[in-house]
């Protein structure tokens, strides 16, 4: 059964720094393209960033949006099956759950739009607060 678990959020102050991770369970990640989004309270959501499905890692192409370029960075690793989305330089506008998602078809381009995804998963709180 395939399944998404995502992990590492938190409390942090303005300009700190978290890690969250995707670990998939039943597919082959790096396949699917992965979108990360996030949810504020009383806000619609929205991509984040995305990475596309291919067979091979150097041929995968990466997404942000305008929000967060340069200040995360999302990455996979292979072995674990596990996705990461780096994030530095908070913002308390950054606050919101988080939530990591597969597309339904291998080796497609990642796009930031939730339409394209089929397999959510629970999401991670990230609070960032003074």
């Amino acid at each position: 059964q395939l399944q998404l678990v995502e992990s590492g959020g938190g409390l942090v102050q303005p300009g700190g720094s978290l890690r969250l991770s995707c670990a998939a369970s039943g597919f082959t990640l790096r396949y699917y393209a992965i979108g990360w989004f996030r949810q504020a309270p009383g806000k619609e959501r929205e991509g984040v960033s995305c990475i596309s499905g291919s067979f091979n890692s150097s041929d995968s192409s990466t997404r942000y949006a305008d929000s967060v370029k340069g200040r995360f960075t999302i990455s996979r690793d292979n072995a674990k099956n596990t996705m990461y989305l780096q994030m530095n330089n908070l913002k308390p506008e950054d606050t919101a759950v988080y939530y990591c998602a597969a597309d339904r078809l291998q080796f497609r381009q990642c796009a930031l739009l939730s339409p394209q995804y089929d397999y959510w998963g629970q999401g991670t709180q990230v609070t960032v607060s003074s």
